[in-house]
């Protein structure tokens, strides 16, 4: 059984052939259904110019959630400092925060959100991209203009989102509670962690390292459907290999069909077993094992399916396999 708590980072996939507008009804009552399973928080992570996922700002997909919700956690997971201006970000979220007191995260994250270079230029305005100091600055700026300016009660739970050392160091300097994306960068999950434990420094905003561990997860009544499942998002992986950001999420028909070369298909096999994917007990085996390598305080769950009903499914099943004291 999963001991820890669990939540859920939703992308807002985006199906073939449909419009925005279905994308976001679909995403608004996921919200709804992953409340009602008992998920502890949900978070919306910022993309720019992909066919495969919507567009859609986190803070407003937060705030439209907040409204037809009424105990999850919500925020963004994350939204990504060097495309907004510090003060901004602290008045949305702390906005938030005041109109949905105890809910409301900020996840601070640094990539563009995009793999196209003229969308990335025209977020930033010109610029090319942040450097470490510039970084630090706009996170540590966030968090001033949210005590100093906005100083709203209650604030936002801030989060740094990291995938390398260095940004475990900038959360571990900052005093920060950091999730870790183990579904982006599996291989530096480990040394990272233990990078942001050693040096963690406490602040107001945390006693003590508090660790998030985001991790792709496909879970199926079978280990066969869950591979089916899990299909699209191969795809699309192996597209992001060549550097291309281009390629639309295909159904798991269309997935099936498409033929890997060896190379992509050793490096989304490799990616596969580091993540959680098949039926309930085994999905069960790989979380528990996971929790027990990293020391995580808590898990979230990326699902990348592309209907919206196994999507929640895989919630479902998830859920079901997590300690009732939970």
């Amino acid at each position: 059984m999963i001991t820890i708590p669990i939540g859920a980072l939703e992308v807002a996939m985006v199906q073939s052939g449909a419009r925005a507008a279905d994308t976001l009804r679909d995403t608004a009552e996921c919200a709804r259904h992953i409340e009602e399973l008992g998920y502890v928080r949900l978070w919306y992570a910022e993309h720019h110019h992909s066919p495969a996922i919507g567009a859609f700002p986190p803070v407003v997909l937060t705030a439209h959630a907040a409204a037809l919700t009424s105990s999850i956690r919500l925020g963004s997971g994350g939204v990504l400092a060097p495309n907004h201006a510090p003060i901004m970000l602290a008045e949305q979220f702390g906005t938030l925060a005041a109109l949905h007191s105890g809910r409301i995260d900020l996840g601070i994250g640094r990539g563009p959100g995009t793999f196209d270079e003229p969308t990335a230029r025209a977020l930033r305005r010109g610029a090319g991209p942040t450097t470490d100091d510039e970084y630090r600055d706009d996170v540590s700026a966030t968090l001033r203009f949210l005590v100093d300016e906005v100083a709203l009660d209650p604030l936002p739970e801030p989060w740094l989102l990291a995938s390398s050392t260095a940004g475990a160091a900038l959360a571990a300097e900052l005093g920060l509670p950091i999730a870790f994306a183990h579904h982006i960068r599996p291989d530096n999950t480990l040394a990272a962690l233990d990078h942001y434990r050693a040096r963690f420094s406490p602040s107001r905003w945390c006693a003590r390292p508090r660790v998030l561990v985001c991790v792709e997860t496909v879970c199926a009544e079978t280990q066969q459907e869950a591979a089916w499942l899990a299909g699209p998002m191969d795809v699309v992986k192996a597209g992001l290999l060549k550097g291309r950001g281009d390629i639309p999420f295909p159904t798991p028909e269309e997935a099936a069909a498409h033929s890997f070369t060896t190379e992509e298909e050793r490096a989304v096999t490799g990616f596969r077993v580091q993540q959680a994917h098949g039926s309930p007990d085994i999905v069960a085996k790989q979380l528990t094992a996971l929790v027990e390598v990293t020391r995580a305080d808590e898990l979230m769950l990326v699902t990348p399916i592309y209907a919206p009903a196994d999507r929640l499914r895989s919630y479902q099943l998830v859920k079901e396999q997590v300690a009732p004291a939970v």
